[in-house]
């Protein structure tokens, strides 16, 4: 398997495993969102709201074209 393909699977694992989460997570929206922010806030990467909601759209895409 080449590396390209080991790295696309890796990141598509990721995004599957995050929209999962969001999809079945047990709290509202909106504590889930709050929570995400903080942690890639710890991480170092800052995201508006509008940025959130574009990547929370593109993962429910990602999902839909996978189901």
């Amino acid at each position: 398997m080449k590396p390209l393909h080991v790295i696309c699977s890796v990141i598509g694992g990721a995004i599957a495993g995050a929209a999962i989460g969001l999809l079945l997570a047990p709290e509202k929206g909106e504590n889930t969102r709050r929570n995400i922010v903080k942690l890639l806030k710890e991480k170092g990467i800052k995201l508006k709201r509008n940025e959130m909601e574009e990547l929370v759209d593109e993962i429910e895409d990602q999902i839909e074209q996978h189901i």
